[in-house]
């Protein structure tokens, strides 16, 4: 499933204001480790994995070249990690996007990507924190709000589920074939957020 463009020139981007490489790194490696034992049996087991359905469909942003991938053995690694996502082999997808993110640790597409990888999997809290380094490496990253929210949703957290995806929604263009998704995702949100009425209280 591809998606709009998100990206912005490189003068928009913002300073990060922690170490990103650092952080992705430690978290890629985890992940990579933890999958590793699955990944050892080879692509006839990937096949046969059930990943889980995700009420809100990823959102891969792949609409615009991504200039900052000068390698070619590189851009072809993060090609191959889109396209493990739209295959929903989301565990060779966190392997790709891990070797894209130890070349180029800043670059935000791939931190959205490994997110979208990781929610894919389950794992809320690593997605989360992978679309939150997507956003502060570039803040009109809309996917990663997108992200954000359905990882803060898994993790209990309705409030900031509801915020990040009102950023989603509010930086989208009118165009938006996701917007829909988004609006449902929110109104579905503040309805279980809602404080109990009267009749409800009293059940």
């Amino acid at each position: 499933m591809f998606a709009p463009s998100a990206a912005s020139p490189a003068s928009d981007q913002r300073p990060v204001r922690r170490d990103v490489r650092r952080r992705a790194l430690t978290i890629t490696a985890a992940a990579t480790l933890a999958l590793g034992v699955a990944i050892a049996w080879g692509p006839q087991l990937a096949s046969q994995l059930d990943p889980p359905d995700l009420r809100f469909n990823e959102i891969v942003d792949v609409s615009r070249p991504i200039e900052r991938l000068d390698d070619r053995a590189l851009r072809a690694r993060f090609e191959q990690g889109v396209m493990m996502l739209h295959m929903r082999q989301h565990e060779y997808a966190v392997i790709a996007f891990h070797e894209v993110l130890a070349a180029a640790p800043e670059l935000p597409e791939a931190h959205v990507n490994m997110g979208f990888a990781l929610l894919g999997l389950g794992q809320w809290a690593q997605a989360r924190s992978f679309f939150e380094s997507a956003i502060e490496l570039r803040r009109d990253q809309i996917n990663a709000y997108y992200g954000l929210g359905v990882a803060l949703s898994e993790l209990g957290n309705l409030s900031g589920a509801i915020g990040a995806m009102q950023s989603y929604v509010h930086r989208a263009p009118a165009d938006d074939p996701f917007l829909p998704r988004a609006e449902a995702a929110l109104w579905e949100w503040r309805e279980a957020a809602a404080p109990a009425g009267p009749e409800t209280a009293g059940r």
